[in-house]
């Protein structure tokens, strides 16, 4: 028998092959899912196991934020030339084994460190599964069904995240939490072995260092000044050259772009009315809904006293409408335009958020009215999310998706990282205005130190009873909800206002 022929009896069939394809991509999405949403629950654990203060928590969920973004556009650019079966395999490899060592860090710094490194090998698997699933299904009804069970499976990861975190809580250390994913990543790539076939791009464009560098040190730099800056003073000189070095950053990212003939960033498609429409649904979500995700936990444990399964109960009340929703939010983009369900949905989940903030208000926040809240920012969520991520592609030329795809994912990345620190800040003031209502004057230097301790789910601060401790933790977590939901109403108008101009 020929080599040829021996390998082909060797192989799967071909619907066999898919399907095992199809499974390993959905693992990804899966595992890429359950790091954004399951990590948040485990924060209050590592605060009493590991000694992580509340900068420390921002920087394990930012870490792996800012990698994803910083590899985003490389990795599309390095699968399309050397093979996206090659680079999805190497990318694995990184992710399991930085899951590994997020699972055995013994220190705050080793995690943020293993998380950052998570974060380049899941932003680039992410990129290399969307071409792997175009080249795996050639047929346009086998890609849509294809594409169709990857969004279930990528909702179901961010969805059930919570929820997952909070049984392995229950049953197991927090550890297994990023210990799980070093089972799955071994037999995800197995299946990798035995289904998907390698493919490239000849044509592709040559690797964008220097954007890529600037963008990252833009976005790094800004988030540093924001999260530090509560501690060290913002006036401070060092802290006002990590503000400066954010701006030089930014202003030769521009340059670079501008000047690059094929750009990471094509600015020209911020002249189409659409897309800027359709981006501001892709801004709204990551500047309110997932940035208080990593909040929550906090509230629910430390401000509401509830369990860690209670809290698991409510957060999966908070995503599940991300996962039972968007087949109800496709049908009325289809019938009423994504022109009209973008804004409406930014608007539901401002109003989720609001609503929160009044229910907050209350001596003891019903947990039905608690629990209804979160379900509308959810479903506001999800109204806004496929139609955002259809249009932004929709509005350029085919030849242009990729690109608009790209700018679609950063910038949901990079204000997903910002606003983890802004909403940071703000959780901070609120508890400072609060402690300055209750304390005396005298004691107002120690103020930030006590804020930082209270953010970080530590109600036995020095100086203040465990009720006050509470009340101010409620009181900074109400200012965070307000300016969860003045955002996403402000940008529902914005997106509004863009899709009026093209009309």
């Amino acid at each position: 028998m020929p080599p040829a022929a021996a390998v082909s009896a060797l192989s799967p069939p071909r619907t066999t092959r898919n399907g095992l394809a199809l499974t390993a991509v959905c693992l990804v999405a899966l595992m890429f899912g359950l790091e954004i949403s399951s990590v948040p629950v485990i924060l209050p654990t590592l605060e009493q196991q590991l000694g992580t203060g509340f900068q420390d928590a921002q920087w394990i969920m930012n870490a792996y934020t800012l990698a994803c973004t910083s590899v985003l556009m490389a990795a599309g650019t390095l699968a399309d030339r050397f093979g996206r079966r090659r680079m999805l395999v190497l990318c694995l490899w990184l992710f399991g084994l930085a899951s590994l060592a997020c699972g055995l860090a013994d220190s705050a710094s080793t995690l943020i460190v293993a998380r950052f490194v998570q974060g380049i090998g899941a932003g680039a698997m992410m990129i290399c599964q969307f071409a792997i699933l175009s080249h795996q299904f050639r047929e346009p009804a086998a890609r849509a069904r294809a594409f169709a069970i990857w969004g279930v499976i990528a909702g179901v990861g961010l969805g059930f995240g919570p929820m997952v975190g909070a049984l392995i809580l229950a049953v197991a250390d927090w550890r297994w939490v990023f210990l799980a994913h070093v089972p799955l990543t071994l037999f995800t790539l197995a299946l990798l072995h035995v289904s998907v076939q390698e493919s490239r791009d000849p044509a592709s464009h040559r690797l964008d260092i220097a954007g890529m560098l600037t963008l990252t040190l833009a976005v790094f730099a800004l988030v540093y000044f924001i999260t530090q800056g509560s501690d060290n003073g913002f006036g401070t000189p060092a802290m006002l050259g990590w503000a400066g070095l954010s701006v030089v950053a930014l202003l030769l990212f521009i340059l670079i772009e501008r000047r690059s003939a094929q750009p990471m960033f094509d600015f020209s498609v911020f002249r189409i009315q659409r897309f800027n429409g359709a981006l501001m649904g892709s801004i709204g979500m990551n500047f309110s809904f997932w940035p208080f995700m990593i909040y929550l936990p906090l509230y629910f444990q430390a401000g509401l006293g509830y369990d860690t399964l209670t809290t698991g109960g409510a957060l999966l009340a908070y995503t599940l409408p991300t996962l039972l929703v968007p087949p109800l939010a496709e049908r009325l983009a289809l019938r009423y335009g994504a022109e009209r369900i973008i804004p409406v949905g930014l608007g539901a989940m401002g109003a989720g958020f609001l609503a929160m903030a009044v229910v907050n208000t209350a001596a003891q926040p019903g947990t039905a009215l608690v629990l209804l809240s979160c379900v509308i920012a959810g479903t506001g969520l999800a109204l806004t999310n496929s139609p955002t991520t259809n249009t932004t592609t929709g509005a350029v030329s085919a030849d242009r998706a990729g690109m608009a795809s790209g700018i679609d994912f950063s910038a949901r990345l990079i204000t997903l990282a910002l606003n983890i620190a802004l909403m940071g800040l703000v959780l901070l003031l609120g508890i400072s205005h609060h402690l300055a209502n209750v304390l005396p004057d005298s004691t107002a230097l120690e103020w930030a130190t006590l804020s930082q301790h209270i953010a970080a789910g530590k109600l036995n601060a020095p100086g203040l009873t465990a009720p006050d401790a509470q009340a101010a933790l409620r009181s900074g977590a109400g200012w965070a909800m307000l300016f969860a939901g003045l955002g996403a109403c402000g940008l529902a108008v914005l997106s509004r206002y863009f899709f009026r101009l093209r009309s």
